[in-house]
């Protein structure tokens, strides 16, 4: 099943609900653009590869390639979002508790920049519409363990074969060029860590722009009264739109999350800058092709840790490594609860 961009403007003039949908669901999605994506540039910046501006602008375009043409391909992330819980029977209720999963999800990923921290959307997303979907069943019934085990799955596979692709690439990169006169590849690592940045940014649109896709699609289906659509087909005006509201956030900057990741965490050469893109970019698509909606935030921050752990252990900044994890573990648990909070409280106002 899908929705043709015409249907879809004549909902949307219609129907004020899925206007209040639409919007919050973008507005995560800008988010997701403002705090995600620049953990993709934040190692071409602090070595200098590229300059602030330059590098997000590129971020930005291939944010919106990376939706747009994986989409096109491999929709199996989105789907697996969309079936990880249940948000059928009462679709006005549904809608409520989405809405309400959204807020709590901006909400959380604010208050998280604010301070620097680079929180995953992914979990918070994960979060935000599990919590809903519990407030809306009234207990785990809603929800799916079979899809659920994926985002498990995914946890794992973003931070640990984030560290040790970054261990592995960059040891080998060290063994390829073992000799080779250091000021005279450095060219070649900083254009080659332009590379290895666009390709990062290409799959962070294309993990988290799906991730984002299947919640609007469930948004517009409950706004329809379809509280019951299991199975749908992703549609290009849709892709679109995601990539470019995508793009636009990543152009509003994120330079706090860039200085945590980029510059307070490790210390990087242009190699190993290069060497942490790699890994994480091939991690990113290996999660993609297998349908696995795993973290964006994690594999590239756990690939810049594996990076610098093998130099020397110490020279990871352990105390900013410490910030980030009891982040990452709050999160499912903080956005969690804020999202079953507000689902519950909106579903007895309205």
């Amino acid at each position: 099943m899908t929705v043709t961009l015409g249907e879809f403007l004549l909902d949307l003039l219609s129907n004020p609900a899925l206007i209040v949908t639409v919007a919050l669901t973008l507005g995560t999605i800008t988010v997701n653009g403002w705090t995600d994506a620049p953990n993709a540039i934040a190692t071409c910046i602090s070595t200098r590869s590229m300059g602030p501006s330059a590098a997000i602008i590129m971020a930005a375009v291939f944010n919106f390639l990376g939706v747009f043409v994986m989409t096109m391909f491999n929709s199996r992330v989105a789907e697996t979002i969309y079936n990880m819980v249940d948000f059928g029977g009462d679709a006005h209720k549904a809608l409520i508790a989405l809405c309400a999963a959204m807020f709590a999800i901006v909400v959380w990923a604010t208050a998280a920049w604010w301070f620097g921290i680079p929180t995953s959307e992914s979990h918070a997303l994960i979060a935000g519409i599990t919590g809903a979907a519990i407030a809306l069943q009234g207990g785990i019934s809603g929800i799916n363990p079979d899809e659920w085990i994926k985002v498990v799955y995914g946890l794992g596979l973003s931070l640990f074969l984030g560290f040790f692709s970054g261990w592995f690439v960059v040891k080998t990169v060290e063994n390829i060029f073992r000799g080779f006169d250091r000021r005279k590849t450095y060219i070649f690592f900083k254009n080659a860590q332009i590379l290895s940045a666009a390709g990062m940014a290409f799959m962070h649109g294309a993990q988290d722009g799906q991730k984002f896709m299947g919640v609007f699609m469930l948004g517009v289906f409950l706004a329809r009264g379809q509280a019951f659509v299991t199975e749908f087909v992703i549609p290009l005006w849709l892709i679109i739109l995601c990539s470019l509201v995508m793009a636009l956030g990543t152009s509003l900057g994120g330079m706090r999350i860039i200085k945590s990741v980029g510059m307070d965490m490790v210390k990087l050469e242009t190699y190993q800058g290069f060497s942490a893109d790699l890994a994480g970019a091939l991690c990113l698509f290996l999660a993609s092709v297998l349908g696995l909606p795993v973290s964006t935030t994690h594999t590239k921050t756990t690939a810049i840790m594996g990076v610098g752990a093998a130099r020397r252990l110490s020279s990871v900044n352990w105390g900013i490594v410490k910030e980030m994890i009891l982040a990452w573990i709050l999160t499912f648990p903080g956005c969690g609860l804020i999202s079953f909070l507000l689902a519950s409280l909106s579903m007895r106002l309205f």
